[in-house]
């Protein structure tokens, strides 16, 4: 049974920074890309960055270039977010993703909420103005 588990998020000041950390099981790590996405309140889930299985190549949603950093670590099976200069509107459920045993699915950048099976249950990201 694969399972993603979230943590790292909480209450901060704009301009500071958290990082988030996702530990998956169940599933061969190293051959998955993975992906983050978060949802503010009344809003739909929306992508943030993805990453391939190598770790070579990263796609990041244009609110978030320059600012986040997506990395992971298949030795540990972890997908990390590092998320710099926080801004209110940052303020979301942050989710991780994987796609299906036979990849991803949807377009170009692994952006979309449907190319992708399982999901982790969130981390509260909050960013005080």
């Amino acid at each position: 049974q694969v399972q993603l588990v979230e943590s790292g998020g909480g209450l901060v000041q704009a301009g500071g920074s958290l990082r988030l950390s996702c530990a998956a099981s169940g599933l061969t790590f190293s051959i998955y890309a993975m992906g983050w996405f978060r949802q503010a309140p009344g809003k739909e889930r929306e992508f943030v960055a993805a990453i391939r299985w190598s770790g070579g190549t990263t796609y990041y949603a244009d609110s978030v270039k320059g600012r986040f950093t997506i990395s992971r670590d298949n030795a540990k099976n972890s997908v990390y977010l590092q998320m710099n200069s926080l801004k209110p509107e940052d303020t979301a459920v942050y989710y991780c993703a994987a796609p299906p045993p036979w990849g991803y699915s949807g377009s170009d950048g692994y952006s979309e909420t449907k190319g992708y099976d399982y999901w982790g249950q969130g981390t509260q990201v909050t960013v005080s103005s």
